[in-house]
C-alpha cells in the first residue's frame, strides 16, 4: 500500500526517481507471484503470522521464500522493462517535466541495452531454475519464445517511440508469461 500511494504522491514520488523500474518490478513481479503461491500452498511454513495476547510472531521458510523470489525474477525483470520502456520513450518529455527516471541517469543507449539484458536474463533464470530443481525441465520449452522475442527486441532497438514501440514491452511480458503459465500447468501433469 505504501508503494502504491507514494508511487505518484508526495513531493518526490517514486515514479519521478530512478527507483520506479526496480520497485515496480519487485512489488508486482515478486509480490503478486508470492501472493499467488501463498494462497495456493497448503503448507503454512511458507509464511505465517501468529498472535498471542500482546505479542506476534512472523515466521517463514527462508529457503522457500528465496526459491520463490528466484523463480519470480523473469516476471520482476519484464515488469521493470515495462516501466523502463515507458521512461525511455518519454525521456525528453520527462526531462521537461522534471522527472528524473532511470533512463535520465544512465542515458537512452544504456536504457535500451538494459531493456535487452533484462529480457535475456529472464531466460537465464529459467534455465538456472531448472538446473537447480526449482522448476520442471518442461519449462525449458520456454526457450522457444526467444525467436519472436528477438524480433520484438530488434523493433524496439531501432527506435523508442511510445506510440510505435512501447507496446513491445507489453508483447514481451505477454509472450513470456503466458508461455510460462502454460508450461507451469503442464509441469503439474508430471507430479
Amino acid at each position: 500500500f505504501f508503494i502504491g500511494i507514494f508511487y505518484t504522491f508526495g513531493p518526490i514520488p517514486i515514479s519521478r526517481m530512478p527507483l520506479g523500474e526496480p520497485i515496480s518490478g519487485l512489488v508486482m513481479g515478486f509480490g503478486i507471484f508470492f501472493i499467488a503461491a501463498f494462497v495456493n500452498v497448503k503448507d503454512t511454513n511458507l509464511l505465517s503470522l501468529l498472535f498471542s495476547k500482546q505479542s506476534f510472531i512472523l515466521e517463514g521458510n527462508l529457503v522457500s521464500i528465496l526459491s520463490l523470489f528466484f523463480v519470480s525474477l523473469p516476471t520482476v525483470f519484464l515488469i521493470a522493462n515495462i516501466m523502463l520502456a515507458n521512461n525511455t520513450c518519454d525521456l525528453e518529455q520527462d526531462i521537461i517535466n522534471h522527472r528524473y527516471t532511470l533512463p535520465f541517469y544512465i542515458g537512452k543507449k544504456q536504457a535500451v541495452q538494459l531493456f535487452n539484458v533484462l529480457v535475456y536474463l529472464s531466460y537465464v533464470v529459467i534455465v538456472l531454475a531448472v538446473l537447480l530443481g526449482l522448476l520442471h525441465p518442461v519449462l525449458l520449452l520456454l526457450l522457444g519464445t526467444i525467436i519472436p522475442m528477438r524480433k520484438n527486441l530488434a523493433v524496439y532497438n531501432d527506435k523508442q517511440v511510445k506510440s510505435e514501440t512501447f507496446i513491445i514491452a507489453i508483447k514481451n511480458i505477454v509472450l513470456f508469461s503466458s508461455s510460462e503459465v502454460v508450461l507451469l500447468a503442464v509441469s503439474l501433469l508430471f507430479k
